[in-house]
């Protein structure tokens, strides 16, 4: 072959190469081109690239254990946002300070416990509320009242008239355990039904934020670093079950925002607060009647005893329940009912799980020897009776009556309150007659003489009464209270 025709060879194969090259350019340039006017929907497009794509979407899945969305939507329905309004007719967010500044105006969360309308919510949440409103998961608003209140818990239980309600079902506080994961779920800066996500970062805390006169506070909360914020308290803290575990009810913060760890009142004990409250009105509180304090190396070393764990009893009360079941001072508990305890957080709430009159088993250790005994327990004032809320039944000068079943059914009210007979006062000044029913007060429904007792506790300024006449005709009075 002559050089010339190599050469020439070359460019032809050059040239051939290039023209390839152009032709490929040219369809894909040609192809993109037919693409981009080929569909008029982003829709269809990213639908069509989805399917071409050769990662699928199966591949993506939630580990065993952080799925929260079955317990989001079990859980979030159940809970309410609650409205405390007061004699100004103003109200503010409480920010869940985890510091009681006294009466605060406040808006805060709740958590419907049953189908027919009660819920639980903190109790500094309601204080001296004069008139309550809860609005649910789906907007809908009812004004609420008052069952019960205990301030050593800080817990409040409520009352809505409505039925087949969302509730969320009680869980147990004692299984879960640090690490586990939980769900928190209110109404923080009034942004309804946020849930937030955490692990039980400890059991039994008290920090030291309540306060009660007969110094009988119990603070076992439940610790975790799920984000609570203002507009929380009262709220749900639930397992990924979406079972209640507590109500949320303080931050540790210094600035009035989360800053990492919240607290929740454990339901073992909110369940039996609830209960109470329900059935008498008022909390029944069972007392060993001893002055204790958590064991340490310090005590032991002092005292001479072999233990570091436990609560270390200093003095025994006189006619207490466990002067009678024969505890001494420097014995240790170590144990109620064969659950331990290491602190006096834990045996306060195990304590505090029962009324008096219930037997608990005790386990102590003195002189080394561990031994356990039954202790009845007693009341404040030193005997094992149930005591129920005491409610007026005379109030500004009326004498106030229950209606009957057989009354309620000819009048076709579902409560009321009869003003017996009317003297000097608030109701007498108002123009209401002897024999006028109370059927409602600011919309509240008054069922008897209880609930207008607790209707009735914080009110002051206008209030708005309804009810009938013994005739049966509708009367409405403004009252100023």
């Amino acid at each position: 072959m002559s050089k010339r025709q190599f050469f020439f060879g070359i460019f032809l194969s050059s040239v051939f190469g290039a023209l390839i090259s152009s032709a490929i350019i040219f369809t894909y340039l040609s192809g993109n081109n037919t693409s981009f006017q080929s569909y008029k929907s982003i829709s269809e497009r990213q639908q069509q690239v989805s399917n071409a794509s050769l990662i699928s979407d199966t591949s993506i899945i939630v580990p065993k254990g952080l799925n929260f969305i079955h317990a989001a939507n079990k859980v979030v329905p159940g809970v309410v946002h609650i409205r405390a309004l007061y004699a100004t007719g103003q109200y503010s967010i409480n920010p869940l300070e985890g510091v009681f500044r006294g009466p605060a105006q406040s808006s805060g969360s709740g958590v419907i416990i049953s189908d027919d309308g009660y819920l639980a919510t903190n109790n500094h949440v309601i204080e001296n509320a004069s008139q309550i409103e809860v609005v649910l998961n789906d907007n809908r608003t009812y004004p609420a009242k008052i069952i019960g209140t205990d301030p050593t818990t800080d817990l409040a239980l409520l009352k809505i008239n409505e039925t087949d309600l969302n509730y969320v079902k009680y869980g147990d506080s004692d299984k879960i355990l640090p690490g586990e994961w939980v769900l928190a779920i209110g109404n923080p800066f009034d942004l309804n039904s946020t849930v937030t996500a955490g692990i039980v970062s400890a059991k039994a805390r008290n920090i030291g934020i309540l306060r009660d006169k007969n110094n009988l506070q119990i603070e076992s909360f439940i610790q975790t670093d799920a984000a609570v914020n203002p507009g929380n308290s009262g709220g749900a803290l639930v397992n990924l079950n979406g079972e209640l575990i507590g109500i949320n009810t303080a931050i540790a913060t210094p600035t009035g925002s989360y800053s990492g760890y919240s607290f929740a009142v454990p339901v073992s004990l909110v369940r039996k607060v609830m209960d109470d409250l329900l059935e008498y009105g008022k909390v029944q509180r069972g007392l060993l009647g001893i002055r204790i304090g958590d064991m340490n190396a310090s005590i032991a070393d002092a005292e001479g005893i072999n233990v570091v764990s436990g609560v270390f009893i200093s003095y025994v009360n006189k006619n207490s329940s466990a002067e009678d079941a024969g505890l001494q001072p420097g014995d240790v508990i170590t144990a109620i009912n064969e659950s331990e305890v290491s602190n006096v957080s834990e045996l306060q709430e195990l304590v505090a799980r029962n009324r008096p009159g219930d037997e608990i088993q005790v386990t102590y250790i003195r002189g080394g020897i561990k031994s356990k005994v039954a202790a009845i327990l007693k009341n404040t004032e030193g005997s094992t009776e149930l005591v129920a809320d005491r409610y007026e039944h005379e109030l500004e000068g009326a004498i106030l009556e229950n209606l009957s079943i057989e009354e309620l059914s000819e009048y076709d009210i579902e409560g009321g309150v009869r003003l017996k007979s009317i003297k000097k006062g608030k109701w007498k000044e108002a123009g209401f007659a002897e024999g006028f029913i109370v059927t409602k007060i600011d919309k509240m429904v008054v069922s008897d003489i209880r609930d207008l007792n607790q209707i009735m506790e914080n009110k002051s300024g206008g209030i708005l009464v309804e009810g009938i006449y013994p005739d049966g005709e509708k009367g409405v009075f403004g009252v100023d209270w």
